[in-house]
């Protein structure tokens, strides 16, 4: 019997640590004299091969297995883009970037995260969007909600007194998305504000011509831009006797009534916002007020009560100058001066305004009947798989609408929250407006047959080689070195990368990058230095193609393509069809 001190003074042999360290029942401490006792005789009478196999390496290798086992899906209220969407998309972006530029406008670009100290206390009830990130470092910091508060801080941190910017990048709210309607976590806006101290509403004029400059680019013709003043909001809610600390909060109620009906948002205003019922009936008389942008600004003008308020007076007086401008720039037949139009953002201290559509109102709430219908359906059916139920669950598209499609306003105090002491920056106006690239996708792409003429590449041409016989090769290298010299002639070109790839292959690869030429290497034509040049895509009309000399084919084919597009190109054009 070896004693308790042998045992840790006395190295022993190896099977037997190893024994005890992959054991799966280590036994009790009493019979743990006589176990190693047993294996000590055991390893000198057993040959070190009758050792059997360790159990325990079964299981770690299928715990790894089942670690391996997850889920291919993106996060919720996130998707991949590719093929024809993304095309779609950039015409999209190149499209607004042309209306940018031809406003001066220069672009920059932000980091994704911001130090949270900057984003917080920026956007009232919102602020619970948010994704704030774990501490890396000693450095707190939270994913960018928009892309006007790190602009702010730009032109603060470099001492800019002013600036026409564009910024087009992705942000981030946790939101519940609604994927079909473009209502998403992660999302690009297009940007554009001004920032300087300029005459009064000449730059919010221009902003709201941009606005319309851009939807009308993209083909977007029917919509109406709601447009408000936070200093007409704020005195009729003093006039209507709201109290400073409250108008906040009342006024992001009062952002609700595009959603919901008047006495929802008044008992919310009761309820939950601590007003008096009075208060609210009053304020309920002023925001159902909408109409034409002269209608209500000549209604608000000679409303006595609401001129006698300092706030209110201001705003009307700026609303009264930016209309004329308007009428200069000939878009307020698209306005509609909305006084239940609130912005839910604090840091807007001017004009307001957000672009809607047909598609943007929630779909109509269902009645009882079919409420009890498809209730009654579900029952029957009892096949609401989980998977199922979890997708209505990640996706809110079924109960609600597009949403505003644009939006913006001035801030004229948000860049001197960052100024700090720095007097330079004390005070830089601004005033922008932002456009929702996936809500505006998810309206252009549900244009009937839109998606179906755009193509999917930017191809132009497609080498092919045709041959055959003993000695055909393929003309892989001579395709080749006809590619690169189309590439380097500026035409988007490509080849089969097969060494001897039969003809109806190569067709059907151009045929799916929608390219409307081939030059075809024909194996007797080539050596004497031709090469034919087919139209592709002309079905019962298809020709045989041109012979043109190697050395011209670049020529030939710029000519030939001066009157087309490349995929992005046409895409764009298409969006104003």
């Amino acid at each position: 019997m070896l004693s308790r001190r042998l045992f840790f003074c006395v190295k022993p042999p190896a099977v037997v640590v190893r024994s005890i360290l992959l054991s799966s029942v280590f036994p009790p401490l009493p019979y743990r004299k006589q176990y190693l006792s047993r294996n000590l005789m055991s390893e000198s009478t057993q040959p070190a091969a009758a050792a059997p196999a360790p159990a325990p390496k079964e299981k770690k290798a299928s715990k790894k297995a089942a670690a391996q086992q997850f889920t291919l899906k993106t996060p919720k209220g996130t998707k991949d883009w590719s093929d024809k969407d993304m095309v779609l998309r950039n015409a999209i972006f190149d499209t607004i970037t042309k209306v940018f530029k031809r406003h001066g406008g220069v672009t920059i670009d932000t980091p994704v995260f911001e130090l949270r100290e900057i984003l917080s206390g920026k956007y009232g009830e919102d602020s619970k969007l948010i994704y704030n990130l774990e501490d890396q470092g000693g450095e707190l910091t939270s994913l960018r909600y928009d892309l006007t508060v790190p602009f702010a801080r730009f032109v603060a941190m470099n001492g800019i007194q002013s600036i026409k910017r564009y910024h087009i990048a992705k942000v981030y709210r946790r939101d519940q998305p609604a994927m079909t309607k473009g209502r998403m976590r992660e999302f690009y806006q297009c940007d554009f504000d001004i920032a300087g101290d300029y005459e009064s509403m000449v730059p919010d004029a221009e902003v709201l011509s941009i606005a319309v400059e851009g939807l009308t680019a993209l083909g977007i013709q029917d919509f109406t831009i709601k447009i408000n003043h936070r200093k007409i909001l704020d005195g009729l809610f003093q006039q209507c006797g709201v109290k400073e600390e409250d108008v906040r909060k009342v006024s992001s109620a009062v952002d609700k009534l595009d959603k919901l009906p008047w006495e929802d948002v008044k008992k919310e205003m009761v309820v939950d916002k601590n007003q008096p019922e009075e208060v609210a009936d009053k304020i309920g008389e002023y925001v159902r007020i909408k109409g034409t942008f002269k209608e209500v600004l000549d209604k608000l003008s000679s409303d006595e009560a609401l001129m006698s308020n300092a706030s209110a007076s201001a705003g009307i007086k700026e609303m009264t100058t930016v209309y004329g401008y308007l009428e200069a720039f000939g878009i307020t037949k698209h306005l509609s001066f909305d006084l239940s139009l609130a912005r839910g953002l604090d840091y807007y201290t001017g004009i307001i305004y957000e672009v809607v559509t047909a598609a943007s109102a929630p779909p109509p709430k269902p009645t009882e009947e079919e409420l009890a219908a498809k209730a009654a359906a579900e029952k029957k059916s009892k096949k609401k798989s989980k998977s199922k139920a979890a997708e209505e669950d990640e996706d809110n598209s079924e109960n609600v609408g597009v949403g505003s499609i644009m939006a913006g306003g001035r801030y004229d105090n948000l860049v001197g929250m960052f100024a700090g002491s720095s007097k330079k920056n004390a005070s830089i106006p601004c005033v922008g407006i932002s456009f929702g690239i996936e809500r505006l996708f998810s309206l252009i792409k549900a244009r009937a047959g839109l998606v179906d003429q755009v193509r999917p590449t930017s191809t132009q041409v497609y080498v092919m080689a045709f041959g055959g016989g003993p000695s055909w090769d393929g003309f892989l290298k001579e395709r080749m070195a006809v590619t690169k010299q189309l590439w380097l002639g500026g035409i988007e070109a490509e080849f089969l990368y097969k060494t001897k790839p039969k003809p109806q292959k190569q067709f059907e690869a151009a045929e799916k990058t929608g390219c409307p030429f081939s030059v075809i290497l024909g194996q007797d034509e080539y050596t004497k230095g031709v090469v034919k040049v087919k139209e592709l895509g002309l079905g019962e009309e298809a020709d045989q193609g041109v012979d043109v000399p190697i050395a011209e084919v670049v020529d030939y084919l710029k000519a030939k393509l001066a009157a087309r597009s490349n995929g992005v190109e046409e895409a764009v054009r298409l969006l104003t069809i």
